[in-house]
């Protein structure tokens, strides 16, 4: 989307800016939220002043004690998990940064829509700014065209729809330990799906892409650079020679490991502008809420496909307004927002920035692994590829592992723990693990191990503690 970098209004009214923002370099979360909050509904409000004063609607007063009803509500919210605390080291969870709630809550209260130029003349072109930049993280063609949308689902429907108008009649070939989203998106299109096997390392077995290949009913194969399960990263490089061999379209789902582009440790990341399509979800590592995610495709012309005219939008720029390349009308102007300014506190680079961070996660899971590798009491499953780490409890049938691994999982967040630990567990197919550890008896078909996803860059300092809970929790299965 390059191609319109300008899509500024002339004239038009400029939504708030979190003015004076100049970002500490080192961040306390509690308190520079509250700062930089207050900082951002100071901007809100001298913004609304500009427009002279609001006639009063008593309707939109409640006829109920607002502040009860907030006690009510964080009593409620005070069933959630600690997602914020290294203490949690389960699913890909994890707040936003403060920059990114800031920002949100400056946009969100003005309230801005993506869709068109007329209901955000501000963050429409944050969004063209953002989207450029992710451009040139996954080295795509500059004139590549993409936008943001609600969710990594939203993302990959959008691009497999392109794949069915481009190549209709033809199937979309994923990995088995791939997302579930592309089977389900393929069911919504009206497309099949065939979900060939994964190595033990849970990367996509290219042998079985080329066999369907051969068939010559494919039209687009999916390859996913860090996986839900194991954060397996599918070897993208090799896919391109099947691209070039039979003509078929390559998607990435980088979701969940698309960010770690920027620090470069595999191959298949700088292999990823030779794809034709790329979903990244900065509601993930890229700090933000829920939901932002991204598609991009390597060639504009397939905003072709969302051409659409609209008789009350649109009026107001021969600009391109982003939902004329969207399969979503309404989206939040604040996702765009809070992103673009995330990026200037914390830009795309492997050394500072967002590169920075990610390699915090590294690191955490490169010694967590190490510390279960050496240990008496868990095994480690596979060397972790990016920052999720997997391993089980010692013992000698699968069916124990499976038994020990949910127990841990329960032992470790029971309401009356003294150091409570939050883990998760996945599922793995016998043949699978029986691939990777031949000496653990074979009484089941599938066997639970424990995942822990290290995304949040204190997890670095807490492994030590973490550790020992596992230790703990392992010998007392």
């Amino acid at each position: 989307m390059t191609d319109h970098a300008d899509m500024s209004h002339p004239g038009a009214v400029r939504a708030p800016a979190l003015r004076r923002a100049a970002v500490p370099g080192s961040m306390r979360r509690m308190d520079s939220r509250r700062e930089l909050v207050d900082q951002a509904l100071k901007g809100v409000e001298a913004w609304e002043a500009r427009w002279g004063a609001v006639p009063g609607a008593p309707a939109l007063t409640p006829d109920v004690d607002v502040a009860a009803l907030l006690e009510d509500y964080a009593e409620r919210m005070d069933a959630t998990l600690p997602f914020f605390h290294p203490r949690y080291a389960g699913q890909m969870l994890k707040p936003p940064h403060p920059v990114a709630v800031a920002a949100y809550l400056a946009a969100m209260v003005v309230n801005p829509n993506n869709h068109a130029l007329d209901a955000s003349q501000a963050t429409s072109p944050m969004e063209v700014e953002v989207m450029a930049s992710l451009t040139e993280m996954f080295g795509l063609p500059e004139v590549a065209l993409g936008h943001l949308t609600s969710s990594g689902t939203i993302a990959n429907l959008e691009a497999l729809w392109v794949a069915r108008e481009l190549a209709p009649g033809k199937a979309v070939v994923h990995s088995a330990d791939a997302h579930y989203t592309h089977g389900r998106m393929c069911q919504v299109l009206g497309v099949e799906s065939r979900a060939v096997p994964a190595a033990p390392d849970g990367r996509i077995d290219l042998d079985a892409v080329a066999a369907q290949l051969r068939r010559g009913d494919v039209g687009t194969v999916v390859l996913t650079p860090g996986t839900t399960g194991l954060g397996a990263v599918d070897d993208v490089r090799a896919a391109l020679e099947l691209k070039d061999r039979y003509g078929a379209r390559l998607h990435v789902d980088g979701a969940y490991g698309g960010f770690y582009a920027l620090l470069g440790e595999h191959d298949a990341y700088p292999a990823i502008g030779g794809c034709d399509s790329v979903v990244v979800d900065p509601h993930k590592h890229g700090l933000q809420p829920y939901g932002c995610g991204a598609v991009l495709f390597a060639d504009p012309g397939v905003g072709r496909f969302y051409r659409h005219d609209s008789p009350y939008t649109y009026f107001t720029s021969d600009e391109l307004h982003l939902g004329e390349i969207s399969l979503e009308c309404s989206r939040a102007g604040a996702a765009a927002g809070a992103l673009w300014l995330t990026l200037r506190a914390f830009p795309l680079e492997r050394e500072r920035g967002l590169g920075a961070i990610l390699a915090a996660c590294r690191r955490a899971a490169l010694d967590l692994a190490a510390r279960v590798r050496a240990s008496d009491t868990l095994q480690l499953h596979l060397d972790p590829a990016l920052d999720i780490v997997s391993y089980w409890p010692r013992r000698s049938r699968m069916s124990e592992i499976d038994a020990a691994s949910e127990a841990m999982l329960h032992a470790g967040m029971a309401p009356d723990a003294d150091e409570p630990v939050f883990l998760s567990t996945l599922r793995v197919d016998a043949g699978a693990f029986a691939a990777l550890h031949p000496d653990v008896e074979r009484d089941a078909d599938t066997v639970r191990i424990l995942r822990s996803v290290l995304m949040k860059p204190e997890h670095e300092g807490w492994v030590d503690p973490l550790h020992a809970r596992l230790e703990a929790l392992a010998r007392a299965a």
